[in-house]
């Protein structure tokens, strides 16, 4: 394994700890810690966001370039992300099982349009 990649292994399971243990803090009122929760999430995305900084370094990679199609990439794949979870969430926990299996299929197709986006067609 190389450096970077053990790095980049390292610092990613530390931010989703805290992301994910941020997220249960915040939505989970019996534990009735919401603000501490929002901290830590947020001290988990600042290290996710470190995490692809560094290992870009390390790899010799130019920096992320922010531009439209970056830009759209990014609201696309949250889009389906939320579609997708929606989706689950209708079908596992409200019992609507087929609105609930359409919207999830729309969130699958929205996130394998993140293929062509970023890589392109040749």
């Amino acid at each position: 394994m190389k450096k970077s990649n053990f790095v980049a292994l390292i610092l990613g399971t530390i931010g989703m700890v805290f992301f994910s243990l941020g997220m249960c803090m915040g939505l989970l009122p019996e534990w009735g810690l919401f603000n501490q929760g929002v901290v830590c999430g947020v001290i988990g995305l600042a290290v996710l966001l470190i995490t692809v900084a560094v290992w870009r370094k390390m790899e010799g990679k130019a920096p992320i370039k922010l531009n439209a199609k970056t830009a759209g990439a990014v609201v696309a794949g949250v889009l389906g992300a939320l579609l997708l979870g929606v989706g689950l969430c209708l079908s596992m926990v409200f019992g609507k099982m087929v609105l609930g299996i359409v919207i999830g299929l729309v969130g699958i197709v929205v996130l394998l349009m993140l293929i062509p986006l970023t890589r392109g067609i040749h």
